[in-house]
């Protein structure tokens, strides 16, 4: 039978200089980690797998985990420090790389790709229109290759020159560059060769340099041949009712799409440094990549595609509206905000992972079964957190100037004129609506609500904007204040949404 272990803020610190020790952890009740615990459970007996690891990432550290099986059939036991194939959870690395190249200077994402890559001027295109691959193209999977899972992971024991060659032979176009996405391992085996050829070392040696170091990830890297035996989950997939090991490919020139091997420990590491990115403040960059810059993998080319939550039941209202932006699937959860996510699916070996960057959280797992991509459980563990107030959206702050700003317009409401707001209104407010019109609208307002005696905390949506709601002697008095893109800032907007009792 297998294993079943569930840790809770099993290491004392996964944490980088970026993202400091809180001062105290909230621990997670006994109810939510066997929650968690479950969904894993119920993934393994509707796809059985040899062996599997999750995590759950809060706070900068490990809060949650578990681990299920063995390394290999007969063998030892998984644990936090058993080394996976992530596969396409790798295409993250690559895309960060790419982008503290632009970083230094080195390249510019609207550069074209073969200006890198020489042996890619010579591609054909499929109309006479076709604008030419970009590198943002290869990042978002829109440079119109054809999808390729199946052939893509088994380039990976491919060699430079080969590769080198197979560029030079052209691709037939699945549609035209830019004009859609479509997933892409060989996209991304090109942004590899562009991290070679533009930092002047091999890209598995530039990520790790640049990236696994700084980091401590020092059980992570791409030569699956050089870990232990001892220590790694080995790769099987189902066939007739019984386990087949795959073979243990070799990294090669497709490293850049699905060459990472790495340890839950270690991919935590990883995770926490992402979500130290968010939100956005000032004080010092001490990671290997600036925060903005991590941010910027939040951003795509908006082919967006919607579809229900995974496993979603059929009264869900949520749906997910995704877009890929930079080695990452991107898309607002209800009850996370932003999220990130991304599956590795590879011979032998499946994973998924999810960021809720505004939450600080993140959930992951990894299997040793072919293209087992555990992702409903991920998704639950992090949806389980959430129902239980353990984790949730940063909300932004609202600054002293919209408190003045409701202020004044609180006054205008009381005084029945837009005069208290004099030398607070933008250029445009007088207008698009004239003061006796104002007047007359406050007094109609007041008709339906009464006077408004206090004001509940501001909803703020932004720095400049925010919703209100003031509690009135009849009723409620939401609202919308929106101020414009001038300094010192003014009001454009002030909107009033009565609702009597």
């Amino acid at each position: 039978m297998p294993n079943h272990a569930v840790r809770l803020a099993l290491l004392p610190s996964l944490l980088l200089a970026a993202a400091p020790v809180p001062a105290q952890t909230a621990t997670v009740p006994d109810r939510v980690a066997a929650a968690v615990a479950d969904g894993f459970v119920q993934f393994e007996q509707r796809t059985p797998v040899p062996g599997l690891v999750y995590a759950v990432v809060k706070d900068g550290r490990i809060v949650l985990s578990g681990t299920r099986g063995v390394q290999a059939i007969g063998g030892a036991a998984v644990t936090l420090d058993t080394r996976f194939r992530i596969a396409s959870m790798s295409k993250a690395f690559t895309a960060l790389a790419i982008l503290t190249l632009r970083d230094a200077g080195k390249l510019s994402l609207d550069d074209l790709a073969e200006k890198h890559v020489p042996q890619m001027r010579g591609w054909t295109y499929p109309t006479s229109d076709s604008p030419r691959i970009r590198i943002r193209d290869l990042l978002a999977h829109v440079g119109g290759l054809v999808t390729d899972d199946p052939w893509g992971d088994r380039q990976q024991v491919l060699s430079e020159a080969d590769f080198t060659r197979l560029i030079a032979q052209g691709v037939p176009f699945s549609r035209t560059p830019q004009s859609a996405h479509e997933y892409s391992n060989y996209g991304y085996a090109l942004l590899g060769r562009i991290v070679t050829n533009v930092s002047g070392e091999r890209y598995q040696a530039y990520i790790a340099r640049t990236i696994l170091r700084p980091l401590g990830m020092n059980d992570t890297g791409y030569d699956v041949l050089a870990v232990p035996q001892d220590r790694l989950a080995m790769g099987y997939r189902r066939e007739d009712e019984r386990w087949v090991a795959e073979p243990a490919m070799r990294d090669g020139a497709f490293g850049a799409m699905g060459g990472i091997v790495t340890t839950a420990n270690d991919y935590a590491k990883w995770v926490v440094f992402l979500l130290s990115a968010w939100p956005a403040r000032d004080g010092p960059e001490t990671g290997p990549a600036r925060r903005a810059t991590v941010r910027e993998m939040a951003q795509g080319l908006n082919f967006v595609r919607v579809a229900p939550r995974p496993d979603a039941a059929p009264d869900d209202k949520c749906v997910h509206a995704i877009n890929y932006g930079m080695g990452m699937r991107v898309t607002p959860d209800c009850e996370l905000g932003l999220t990130l996510a991304h599956g590795g699916g590879y011979p032998g070996y499946g994973s998924f992972v999810v960021l809720a960057p505004e939450a600080g959280a993140a959930a992951f797992a990894f299997t040793n079964r072919t293209y087992q991509t555990p992702s409903v459980p991920v998704w639950r563990a992090l949806w389980t957190l959430a129902r239980d107030d353990l984790i949730a959206p940063r909300q932004p702050v609202a600054t002293l100037l919209l408190d003045r700003m409701q202020d004044a317009a609180r006054a205008a409401y009381a005084a029945g004129s837009l005069k208290p707001l004099e030398g607070r209104l933008a250029m445009n407010f007088l207008l698009d609506r004239s003061a006796p019109n104002w007047a007359a609208e406050f007094a109609r307002i007041k008709r339906q609500v009464g006077e408004c005696a206090t004001a509940e905390p501001l909803t703020p949506s932004g720095r400049l904007s925010t919703a209100f709601r003031w509690n009135c002697a009849r009723g409620k008095l939401d609202g919308q204040i929106l101020l414009a893109p001038t300094n010192p800032p003014a009001i454009q907007a002030l909107r009033f949404v009565p609702r009597p009792d």
